[in-house]
């Protein structure tokens, strides 16, 4: 999930990216009303996406994108792959759309670290007094009493992109696993899905849809308009990383990459001239990047 966007004095951006529908994990169980629930737990400073956190709780919904369904989930667990009985971190979880899954799963613990109050606070409505979850306001890229080597895996959805400081996130992700602990991470992928800098087009000629690339190599921040068209002008930060850097930052943190998947839209294109191209450009051009690691 996003960790908390953060000032840069001396960066100014020309225009912004719009973000409607794309995937930021939030999910679980709405409507229980029962026993009073315990202030969530907070480790470091309160700070995230509380500015946004009302508009992205209603985007998310309950069960998460069509993304999330239909790609992202199916993949990290799969990746995953949790034990009865595991104990498991959900880093940058947000309103705790992977929570529901890892407690199908059996779990014996799940450990909710996210740097908003507010998207805690909405978990914490969501999954009630739990005894199996824990959630715990905190920066992810600071040392905290989660990062315990507690941990028997851990995962981190849609959240990468989002962490303004990704080798101290990953230092602590190593600090919160057992030797051989697991890790998993899916994000946008840092070749095709660069916000301002990489776009759909169309050659007419050969009827083929392609993928423009302008910039990739240079590490970027990309302020985000959140809700478009309502106002307001909030912003949250994308940070690009090219592969290679994000690679090393998991690396140097000592958990070892075994496993990198290049993850692919499942939407076709309706009926159309351009349907036949466009539905080859999505097996082509993958959407999002899984990885799978272990702390050596």
């Amino acid at each position: 999930m996003p960790q908390p966007p953060r000032k840069r004095p001396h960066y100014q951006a020309k225009k912004t990216w719009k973000q409607g529908g794309g995937p930021r994990p939030g999910g679980g169980n709405p409507g229980y009303s029962g026993p009073k629930r315990p202030a969530p737990r907070r480790d470091g400073p309160e700070q995230g996406w509380d500015q946004v956190a009302g508009w992205y709780d209603k985007l998310v919904g309950d069960r998460g994108s069509d993304y999330h369904r239909n790609v992202i989930l199916p993949a990290a667990m799969r990746l995953l792959a949790p034990a009865p009985g595991e104990k498991i971190l959900d880093l940058c979880c947000g309103q705790g759309v992977l929570i529901p899954l890892l407690l199908e799963a059996k779990a014996a613990k799940v450990t909710g670290v996210d740097a908003s109050p507010r998207l805690i606070e909405s978990a914490q409505r969501r999954f009630g007094p739990d005894p199996r979850i824990d959630l715990v306001v905190a920066d992810a890229c600071v040392p905290g009493s989660w990062a315990d080597g507690s941990h028997d895996a851990a995962a981190c959805i849609m959240a990468v992109h989002d962490v303004p400081d990704l080798p101290a996130m990953a230092r602590q992700v190593a600090a919160s696993l057992k030797p051989g602990g697991r890790f998993v991470a899916v994000f946008m992928h840092p070749c095709f899905r660069i916000p301002q800098q990489a776009h759909w087009g169309w050659d007419e000629g050969r009827k083929l849809q392609f993928r423009r690339v302008d910039r990739y190599g240079v590490p970027q921040e990309i302020p985000i308009v959140t809700h478009p068209g309502q106002g307001g002008g909030d912003t949250t930060t994308f940070y690009h990383r090219p592969v290679g850097d994000v690679l090393t930052a998991f690396g140097q943190a000592g958990l070892g990459v075994t496993v990198c998947e290049e993850l692919y839209s499942h939407r076709r294109s309706q009926p159309g001239p351009r349907a036949k191209g466009e539905n080859r450009a999505v097996k082509e051009f993958p959407v999002f990047m899984a990885i799978s690691c272990v702390k050596r």
